[in-house]
C-alpha cells in the first residue's frame, strides 16, 4: 500500500445508512470489496491536507456562483466509481460520476429521468435492452421506469441529471 493510504473496517460505518451515505459522497473514501458476509466494506482513505480540503469541500456540493472545471470535478479511482452530488433539490439532483474503464452499474430502474451526459471517455449504456455506444459530448436520456444499465469501455467521467418533476 503506498504512502499515505490507510484501511479499515467497521460495521459501525456500513451499518449506519446516513453515515454511510455521507462517506461514499466523499471522494478520498472509496467503497474497495465487501467481505465474505457483504456485510462490511474495506475503505481506502487518503491522508493528506488536499484531500481533506476536497471532501470537505466536495460534502457540501458545488460551490454557487464559482466556476469550477469539469473534468476536475472528481478524479478517477483503480477499480472503482467515484461519485460526488453537485446540487440537490427537491426538484432534482445532479451527481458527477468518474467509472474506471470495466466498472459499471448492473442493470435497474430510476423512478425519475435520468440525463447522463459524458464529458470524457467511452461508455456502454443499455435502455431497455438497446445498446447505446457515448463518448465526449454526448448525452442520453434514460426515461422513468425503464430498466438501464451502464459500463464504461474506457475510462469515462459523466455528469447525471436527475428530474423528479
Amino acid at each position: 500500500m503506498g504512502q499515505g493510504f490507510s484501511r479499515l473496517t467497521s460495521p459501525a460505518i456500513t451499518s449506519n445508512p446516513r453515515v454511510w451515505t455521507a462517506l461514499k459522497s466523499l471522494q478520498s473514501l472509496t467503497p474497495v470489496k465487501s467481505n465474505p458476509a457483504g456485510n462490511n466494506y474495506l475503505l481506502q482513505m487518503h491522508h493528506t491536507k488536499k484531500a481533506a480540503e476536497n471532501a470537505a469541500t466536495k460534502a457540501k456540493g458545488l460551490p454557487g456562483a464559482q466556476v469550477a472545471s469539469v473534468r476536475e470535478i472528481a478524479n478517477y479511482q483503480n477499480d472503482a466509481v467515484v461519485s460526488r452530488e453537485l446540487v440537490r433539490k427537491p426538484t432534482g439532483n445532479v451527481t458527477f460520476f468518474a467509472f474506471d474503464e470495466g466498472q459499471g452499474l448492473s442493470e435497474h430502474t430510476a423512478p425519475f429521468d435520468a440525463l447522463a451526459h459524458v464529458v470524457e471517455g467511452e461508455v456502454e449504456i443499455i435502455i431497455a435492452g438497446k445498446v447505446h455506444h457515448l463518448q465526449r459530448d454526448e448525452l442520453i436520456l434514460m426515461p422513468v421506469g425503464q430498466p438501464h444499465a451502464l459500463k464504461a469501455l474506457k475510462r469515462f467521467k459523466m455528469i447525471l441529471t436527475m428530474i423528479r418533476s
